[in-house]
């Protein structure tokens, strides 16, 4: 997985709507668009449309039971975002160590 899925979670989590869904579906496991609709502020198409992008960006799975198409999370896509994230946290990590050590040289030089 590569840049493009976590450039695509990136902007699918960028609505707090959508993140909403998906804290909603990891409490709940699997539910439907009309039962993640019922503690939302929007109709259920709106929820639907949501859905469909989270479902582009890797981030939940859908199945169709019957008449129902039931939603789940799919942790993959997050998982590389976690690691791109984590990735991206250790280099700061570094160069910030980097900018200390030398901020300490130059301290310790000048006395």
């Amino acid at each position: 997985m590569g840049a493009d899925v976590v450039d695509g979670v990136l902007a699918a989590l960028a609505d707090p709507t959508r993140r909403h869904l998906l804290d909603l579906l990891s409490e709940h496991g699997q539910a439907t668009a009309t039962t993640l609709a019922v503690g939302l502020p929007v109709s259920r198409q709106a929820v639907v449309k949501h859905l469909a992008v989270l479902d582009a960006a890797g981030l939940v799975d859908s199945t169709k039971v019957g008449r129902e198409v039931r939603y789940s999370v799919r942790s993959a896509a997050l998982d590389a975002t976690a690691r791109w994230m984590a990735a991206l946290a250790a280099e700061w990590d570094r160069r910030l160590a980097r900018i200390k050590r030398i901020a300490e040289a130059a301290e310790r030089d000048s006395r």
